[in-house]
């Protein structure tokens, strides 16, 4: 039964975050924000004299950007509470326009700074006073040769909302301008196809539904190819041209290039997931017997394989399997969650105009947020226990970390999430061993986290991987010629195991991800990676949850490749996702005996 969803001020405050943690009071929201107007210009009277006191002008650029963020996840999470609100939409775009303006007039540090001696770098990157920047100047000296003159850096600052065009063009189209066709539900009622329903309509047992939905939604984005494929050549362009103004090889060298990513752990992940494709064939075989279908399309991966299982969980029992699952983490790990549940960290349930999905986030100097959008069931569970995690390693960084050195790297950024996801599943599977009904339908869940994190995931890293190679070899990045890479890819992954119904050539129209370049790979290194640290966690208790709190400690101290190193995972090899596909295999095999 759908339920009209209630105004924000009619939630029950039990339920709702807290954001006075953040500014008590509106006004002092205001007060922060004409700080952050007059700091921008306090910063940028510093132009042409960075060297007269670098120092200085490093600290007072760093206030005030942790001034900002500190405003701008303020207004982004009043925003995301009632995307419909003007005030909330004001605010935020407000902050939007400050950000720019600070970005754009501010620019001419990092420059300014390299048209100092070397040595005097070197000697503020060693000086223990000042040792809050000692990785930023160690990065900076790293990335000497990519930093263009003050004058250049500013320009490019200025083009971000420019080269955010494609982007915006592709959110506006897909978002609201979309006209997809009426498909039929499960009672024969012919329902508006959302993207919201997408996924519900993928899952039906009937289908007919299902096929309806894939082919309504994929063959609707067949009708617009040359727009699409414009807003997405016009977002790989953006690309390869600030890797070339910026003077790298390449857009994806661009891209790993500042994160300390060596691209050998992008070639490793396609290589080890490519060979494992075998497994993924087994896997759809198993997923065709347990249909009943004659042949398998590719609108038969989502629906659940077993259907007479059902999880019900209140958002209060979520917590406790939560916490019952993290258990291996340490007292003090679930202390702090239960810290969370009880002080305003997390915005559960859905109102009228929240945002979809789920995030956490957060400024420094505060605690992290969790958005959510609940749901009584087991992935609802499974939601919250991946966006603690997120919020449980910025807790730590923040906690262990000065403000620069507290961000972490996009390529860590999934590890923890998924930990939380992998320490929850092996809880679920040992509990429910002896219910062949729960561990069958547990056992479907990891797999499907498996196709759809690291499988999926890393055919997306391939399109990307040959889109932005086509242009720069100079081949035109036409509609068609994008759908005959993203088809290839569907027959190598998917061919020996299902049909490759041909319309899925349209796919990689409708996927935001692409608009970020060369991010989707991380999703599958950083499963990957949580899987192993997962499994030592289990296997050695105490000394590798220390570890692994170390590695939640260490926010951007080190290189990501480093922090990982601290919990005993080496992602310079591909040994890691070696490991991860051998546990794949080996769930595979337990899937299949069950049926033996």
């Amino acid at each position: 039964m759908i339920h009209e969803l209630k105004p924000r001020q009619e939630m029950d405050p039990r339920f709702l975050w807290d954001l006075t943690a953040i500014y008590e009071t509106p006004a002092a929201f205001e007060e922060a924000f004409e700080q952050a107007k007059k700091q921008v210009e306090e910063v940028k009277g510093w132009q042409g004299r960075v060297h007269e006191d670098p120092r200085t002008a490093i600290r007072r650029h760093t206030a005030l950007y942790e001034n900002i963020e500190k405003l701008y996840t303020y207004a982004g999470l009043h925003r995301d509470e009632d995307t419909g609100d003007e005030e909330r939409q004001t605010l935020s775009a407000r902050m939007d326009s400050l950000l720019v303006k600070a970005q754009s007039e501010t620019a001419f540090l990092n420059p300014e700074l390299l048209m100092l001696p070397d040595e005097t770098l070197e000697e503020m990157q060693n000086d223990p006073a000042f040792s809050d920047f000692s990785e930023m100047l160690r990065l900076l000296r790293r990335e000497k040769s990519h930093i263009l003159p003050a004058e250049q850096e500013a320009l490019l600052a200025a083009m971000g909302e420019v080269l955010d065009t494609a982007d915006d063009i592709f959110s506006k189209f897909n978002d609201v301008d979309l006209p997809l066709p009426k498909v039929p539900d499960e009672e024969g009622n012919m329902v508006q196809l959302t993207h919201g329903n997408f996924g519900p309509l993928l899952r039906s047992r009937n289908r007919e539904v299902r096929k309806a939905a894939f082919e309504g939604m994929n063959g609707t984005f067949e009708k617009f190819r040359n727009t699409v494929s414009a807003a997405y050549a016009g977002s790989v362009k953006g690309d390869v041209f600030m890797a070339r103004a910026r003077k790298y090889e390449s857009a994806r060298q661009a891209s790993l290039y500042p994160l300390e990513i060596p691209e050998t752990v992008y070639d490793n992940l396609l290589t080890e997931v490519e060979n494992a494709l075998p497994a993924l064939s087994e896997y759809m075989e198993i997923r065709k017997k347990k249909l009943g279908v004659n042949e398998l399309h590719l609108y038969d991966l989502y629906v659940p394989m077993i259907s007479d299982f059902d999880m019900k969980l209140s958002y209060e029992e979520a917590c406790e399997m939560v916490c019952e699952g993290l258990a291996p983490l340490g007292e003090e790990y679930i202390a702090t969650l239960r810290e969370a549940f009880r002080s305003g960290w997390v915005d559960v349930y859905e109102n009228k105009g929240k945002r979809s999905g789920a995030y956490s986030w957060g400024c420094y100097g505060v605690h992290p947020y969790v958005l959510l959008n609940h749901t009584d069931d087991l992935g609802g569970a499974m939601t919250l226990a991946h966006e603690l995690g997120h919020a449980m390693h910025s807790f730590y960084s923040n906690q262990k970390q000065c403000f620069m050195k507290a961000g972490y790297s996009l390529f860590v950024a999934e590890v923890a999430s998924t930990c939380n996801e992998v320490l929850l599943m092996r809880h679920l599977l040992k509990k429910f061993a002896d219910n062949r009904q729960a561990k069958a339908y547990l056992l479907n869940q990891l797999l499907e986290e498996f196709r759809t994190t690291v499988f999926r995931q890393t055919m997306f890293a391939a399109f990307e991987k040959e889109s932005h190679a086509m242009y720069e070899r100079g081949e035109a990045l036409t509609g068609d010629a994008l759908s005959r890479v993203y088809l290839a890819l569907n027959e190598k992954y998917y061919g020996s195991g299902c049909v490759v119904d041909k319309v899925i050539e349209n796919e990689w129209m409708r996927i935001p991800h692409f608009y970020r370049n060369f991010y989707v790979y991380q999703y599958a290194t950083g499963f990957s990676a949580a899987v192993a640290i997962a499994g030592r966690i289990l296997k050695l208790g105490a000394p590798a949850v220390e570890d692994y709190k170390k590695f939640l400690s260490a926010g951007c101290s080190v290189p990501p490749i480093e922090a990982l190193k601290y919990a005993g995972v080496d992602m310079s090899e591909p040994t890691a996702v070696q490991e991860a596909m051998q546990v794949f295999r080996d769930t595979v095999k337990e899937m299949k005996e069950m049926d033996e």
